[in-house]
């Protein structure tokens, strides 16, 4: 989601990084019913906020679940993928000092969805997130290069997580980004998806973050998930102030703020921007 904020904040004050942002079918809104992970291979950090995913699948009615074809502007699914699962698994867990990471439970891509890879111990998901998750209305929303680390403390992981894991199995499954939005908002209509948990967070301080093709190594940040929240009321995007947001106008469920920081997860000082 932090494509959106690099949106807003390239915006408010150009100092701050390059922008990387630069369906047509009217159609029964539907969240195919289909289970996400397999329970048996289900990390038990991941396990509340998929619980609470499995219950929106199955709440909105799927009588359009699944497109033959997938949507016309999204890449083969294999140019979303990692081959190497290794590989994955440490960029994900760049997202993080290692401190935090090394005792996380790690979640990644598959041909289906998330998958857990590494079951952990201290309530932290981290992943690696792909471009269905930038604002509904990015150029970007399809771009295969987009490669975004994330480590999602305790409330997040429940709160936060169960929406990013559906926008994927959605995505993978074919639905157009027109239907993902749809399938999302009806979630939340049937509060079969959460809001966002009172503290949730996340990091993401991966010096390989990719948030777009103008955001190569943006900013080392935090971000903050709140219900639907005025800027005012945290004082982003004024003047000198460090807390940037971006509303996404077609999302009314969730504002995201972030604070920048100085570092990168190995404890390396970032670029000023």
């Amino acid at each position: 989601m932090t494509q959106a904020l690099a949106a807003g904040a390239a915006q408010r004050e150009r100092k701050h990084a390059t922008n990387p942002h630069g369906s047509d079918v009217s159609m029964t809104t539907t969240v195919p019913a289909i289970p996400l992970v397999a329970p048996s291979r289900m990390p038990r950090a991941a396990k509340a906020g998929l619980a609470l995913l499995g219950i929106a699948l199955g709440a909105v009615p799927a009588a359009t679940a699944q497109r033959a074809d997938p949507d016309p502007h999204m890449a083969p699914i294999a140019q979303y993928l990692i081959p190497d699962r290794s590989a994955e698994i440490a960029l994900a867990r760049s997202a993080a000092p290692a401190a935090i990471s090394r005792d996380a439970t790690i979640m990644v891509l598959g041909r289906a969805g998330f998958e857990p890879a590494v079951e952990g111990s201290n309530g932290f998901v981290c992943l690696v997130e792909r471009s269905w998750d930038s604002p509904f209305d990015s150029p970007g929303f399809w771009n295969a290069r987009i490669r975004g680390p994330a480590c999602y403390n305790p409330a997040a992981a429940r709160s936060v997580l169960p929406v990013i894991y559906a926008r994927t199995r959605l995505a993978l499954a074919g639905q157009s980004r027109d239907q993902i939005l749809d399938s999302i908002r009806a979630a939340f209509a049937a509060h079969a998806l959460p809001s966002p948990a009172p503290g949730s967070m996340s990091y993401m301080l991966s010096k390989l973050q990719r948030i777009g093709d103008q955001a190569v190594r943006w900013l080392p940040h935090l971000m903050f998930e709140l219900p639907r929240t005025a800027d005012g009321d945290w004082g982003a995007n004024l003047s000198g102030s460090p807390i940037l947001l971006h509303q996404d106008t077609l999302n009314p469920i969730t504002t995201e703020f972030l604070i920048p920081v100085g570092r990168w997860s190995d404890g390396t000082p970032a670029p000023s921007h």
